[in-house]
């Protein structure tokens, strides 16, 4: 069911409270955590309630769900343009759909997928983010750090590998912006401390080796049941929907034109 606007703001307020306080335990600024609103399943109406509470990053998984309500820019309260995640994966035949609407993709975890994105980008038009032509798309690696079967991603044993493949390459298009994982499917928060620690390492480690890497300090872990660990271990982009939105219904496309 979804939230009404005076819902979604009393939600919004106990999840931040949850946020800051896992900043100060950890140590860190409230600012050094954006917050990225899944809207994926919820119609045009709550964006727009979102945004009217202050948001202003969106995720959705599903590339045709995101042109529907993502394609007409929009600005936050804050005066900044909204911007969309695309966090889930991508086939490769809606890559270019994926690059038109995004801001960010979250889930890329192929050289192949990297190749597609930087020849559709390159034929774009500019954004205004310092090429001469092409839209400049920021991406995140997914790794699968939990090991588990019926999560997408890099496998952990060769993350490192395919990364440091890509150190030599020239993708002008396209910023590597760091990685995403998703925590383990147990209910239990402490069990993905491990797998967040892993990946945090992992992007620290290619963010010093500069180069392609120069821009590499985004970590997009952490959703509802396990942020406060996430944020412990270094998430810069933690992902919320039922908690902000309300349950989804899948029953219905979400079609609204925005």
């Amino acid at each position: 069911m979804e939230f009404t606007l005076e819902e979604m703001r009393g939600h919004l307020a106990a999840l931040e409270a949850r946020i800051a306080e896992a900043c100060k335990i950890a140590g860190r600024s409230r600012d050094s955590v954006k917050l990225v609103w899944v809207s994926k399943f919820h119609p045009a109406e709550a964006v727009e309630n979102a945004i009217s509470l202050g948001a202003t990053d969106f995720g959705e998984n599903r590339v045709q769900e995101a042109e529907l309500k993502f394609s007409e820019p929009r600005k936050a309260l804050n005066g900044e343009r909204v911007r969309c995640h695309v966090i889930g994966p991508v086939q490769s035949n809606k890559l270019k759909k994926a690059a038109i609407v995004a801001d960010c993709i979250h889930s890329i975890a192929s050289i192949e997928a990297v190749e597609k994105l930087e020849r559709v980008c390159a034929a774009l038009p500019g954004n205004g983010a310092g090429a001469s032509q092409g839209k400049i798309l920021d991406i995140l690696f997914q790794v699968n750090a939990g090991e588990e079967e019926t999560k997408s991603g890099l496998d952990v044993h060769e993350a490192e590998a395919f990364l440091n493949g890509l150190a030599e390459t020239n993708f002008p298009h396209l910023r590597f912006r760091g990685l995403m994982t998703i925590g383990k499917n147990t209910g239990v928060a402490e069990d993905s401390r491990e797998c967040f620690a892993f990946l945090r390492g992992l992007q620290q480690k290619f963010l010093a080796k500069g180069g392609v890497f120069a821009h590499f300090d985004q970590l997009s872990m952490g959703m509802t049941g396990d942020l406060e660990v996430a944020i412990e271990e270094g998430s810069t982009m933690i992902r919320v929907g039922t908690a902000l939105f309300g349950e989804r219904d899948y029953s219905k496309p979400v079609n609204d034109p925005v």
